[in-house]
């Protein structure tokens, strides 16, 4: 189990139980910007919505907090987050989060454009990507910009290092009530 410390949120969401135009319909209608790579993973025939709702809990968590004071590739954070009872969140609980969390905080405004890297104030959902493909969008970040909300899908390589201060999700065991 993952102890407590002040850079970890938890939360609960409810995946599955839409079917994936209804999720699409409930993102644009809450003003949910999606880019280009997002629109691919969210119309991509391998990305599916659960029969069946589910709540998943969550951990978000910066990539230091996981040991790895100076980043870590994604093999590196995995193994990390494992030995912490964490796993990869179902792909399909990026939009139930954006969905969810809508108060996010501002990531843009006073920062520079980023490239190669995880922009300011963007929450990164750690999932299985849908292909190996370097090019192929390997999963979602959520941001707001401006004020407006963004679903965004990214791309990325094996050996891109994610920084200390990136900040993650991922699927966490369920508590014992």
């Amino acid at each position: 189990m993952v102890s407590a410390q002040s850079s970890q949120i938890r939360r609960t969401v409810c995946i599955g139980g839409v079917a994936k135009s209804t999720l699409l319909e409930r993102l644009e209608a809450a003003q949910v910007q999606i880019n280009p790579s997002g629109h691919q993973l969210l119309t991509d025939d391998r990305f599916f919505t659960a029969q069946h709702p589910e709540n998943v809990q969550v951990h978000q968590v910066r990539v230091a907090s996981l040991g790895l004071q100076h980043g870590g590739v994604m093999a590196q954070i995995m193994a990390a987050a494992a030995a912490r009872g964490l796993s990869a969140c179902p792909l399909e609980l990026a939009p139930h989060l954006r969905l969810m969390f809508l108060d996010q905080e501002e990531g843009a405004v006073g920062f520079a454009h980023t490239l190669h890297r995880a922009p300011p104030g963007s929450i990164t959902v750690v999932s299985p990507p849908l292909s190996t493909d370097d090019d192929f969008p390997k999963g979602f970040y959520l941001r707001r910009v401006e004020g407006q909300l963004w679903l965004r899908g990214y791309t990325s390589w094996a050996g891109h290092v994610w920084q200390p201060e990136d900040m993650l999700v991922f699927a966490g065991v369920q508590s014992a009530a």
